[in-house]
């Protein structure tokens, strides 16, 4: 029985269940989100002492400096990539006949089903000197010595940008499906090329869910901690590393508080500045 027939019968006993579904969620979110923020905020805080040193550090310290910029720099750049080749999948995905679509897009929802460890090790294998990418290239003539593709940022976001891709792809293709497929044929009827009706009409209506998958892929990417650290190999260090390093390592339980809350709010600030000119609401829903 829902809650609002339960509410509907009007009987004492039902009214409290009523309320009970209604606080238990919200006491749930309470206890499992938000307390553990707020331990975490007043954490950046107090540890090792009261204040804001930690959060000086921001300033300070050329080390977080250069793994924050790292982090953003590698966070656009896969959220960039992801974006135009998920783009050209998802269009294709539209474009083409429903047994082909059928076909792709049970690959792409099965790459959910990969773990993203055993993703990142793949990678290292494909990507390392010996590898199926160097051997292949050398083995062409097109290279003489292997390409360093991993532990640097280049396998980062080779790997990143492979994880994010449905992401990507299922909000464009949820947004491209609604759109009303004989605009672009009536555009090119009145005169205009196959460029200009894309640029004019197909690609303004797709906005929406360029950005609510932009949106989803940069708080992602922001956040990456297995990948990064795996074909990163220490040497290409993203804030999520760096915070489990001083938790488990340093013992800085203050800065790693600090890190954590900065990039939470920086999240939230995005999303924020993103609602001032657009209804992010509706871009994640479709």
């Amino acid at each position: 029985m829902s809650a609002a027939a339960v509410a509907s019968s009007g009987t004492p006993r039902g009214e409290r269940l009523y309320w009970a579904l209604l606080v238990l969620p919200c006491v749930f979110l309470g206890l499992f989100y938000v307390v553990p923020v707020i331990n975490v905020l007043v954490m950046s805080v107090t540890v090792p002492r009261l204040g804001l040193s930690n959060y000086a550090d921001l300033v300070a310290n050329p080390a977080v400096r250069r793994v924050l910029w790292t982090t953003v720099r590698i966070g656009v750049l896969t959220t960039a990539i992801t974006l135009l080749l998920g783009y050209i999948v998802a269009y294709a995905l539209v474009h083409t006949s429903a047994r082909q679509r059928q076909t792709l897009l049970a690959i792409v929802v099965a790459s959910f089903w990969i773990s993203v460890l055993i993703r990142a090790f793949a990678w290292v294998a494909i990507l390392q000197s010996a590898g199926l990418v160097n051997s292949a290239l050398m083995g062409l003539g097109l290279i003489d010595s292997p390409l360093q593709l991993v532990r640097n940022e280049v396998g980062v976001m080779i790997g990143m940008v492979h994880y994010m891709l449905p992401y990507a792809i299922l909000p464009l293709y949820a947004n491209m499906s609604g759109i009303d497929r004989s605009l672009v044929p009536a555009a090119r009827a009145l005169g205009a090329t196959p460029a200009q009706a894309f640029r004019w009409v197909f690609l303004p209506m797709s906005l929406p869910g360029l950005i609510g998958a932009g949106i989803i892929v940069l708080i992602f990417s922001l956040g990456f901690y297995i990948t990064p650290a795996i074909l990163g190999g220490g040497k290409t260090i993203m804030v999520a590393e760096y915070i489990s390093v001083q938790i488990s390592e340093t013992l800085r339980w203050g800065l790693a508080a600090m890190l954590a809350t900065t990039l939470l709010a920086s999240v939230l600030l995005l999303v924020f500045w993103l609602s001032r000119f657009m209804d992010v609401e509706a871009a994640l829903r479709k």
